[in-house]
């Protein structure tokens, strides 16, 4: 018998669900799953405000129990799937971890550093490259992005006198 091959839609669903826990918790909803030869070794979701922790981001909280499960810190062939386009921070860390892949979600046009404001991924003078993938389940990333802000928004509008 054999198993189903999971594609990247199916690690982004799972990495939304991941959103849904940070959302579950009053944090922006970004999750990340990080993958090696198709299993899954580790999640996380954004808990910077919980946490007391700028660097709380999903994609390190990834890196992180990856990098403790597999007791490396470099992770290659390794993808790691987040619903964001990771910010500077983030993308700095995967590159330093070695990923072969990162495959993101919505595209960030603040902070995101896969080509959205800048694309450390593209950048000759660095001495580690993986390939990067964007809008995979763009919509539905986007989408949960888009109803947090709106509610709290709307949370602080019926907050004022």
């Amino acid at each position: 018998m054999t198993s189903a091959v999971m594609t990247d839609q199916d690690f982004m669903r799972i990495a939304l669900a991941a959103a849904d826990q940070a959302r579950a918790l009053g944090e922006v909803p970004v999750g990340a799953v990080l993958v090696k030869a198709g299993e899954i070794i580790a999640t996380g979701f954004n808990q910077p405000i919980g946490r007391h922790d700028p660097t709380a981001h999903a994609e390190i909280a990834a890196l992180r129990a990856a990098a403790e499960l597999l007791g490396n810190y470099r992770l290659p062939g390794c993808t790691l799937y987040v619903t964001l386009e990771p910010c500077v921070m983030c993308a700095g860390a995967m590159l330093h971890a070695r990923l072969s892949r990162v495959v993101f979600g919505a595209a960030d046009p603040k902070t995101g550093a896969c080509g959205s404001v800048l694309n450390l991924f593209a950048e000759a003078k660095l001495n580690h490259h993986a390939e990067l993938t964007g809008g995979v389940l763009a919509e539905e990333c986007g989408t949960m992005l888009s109803e947090f802000f709106a509610e709290r928004r709307s949370q602080s509008r019926n907050k004022l006198p």
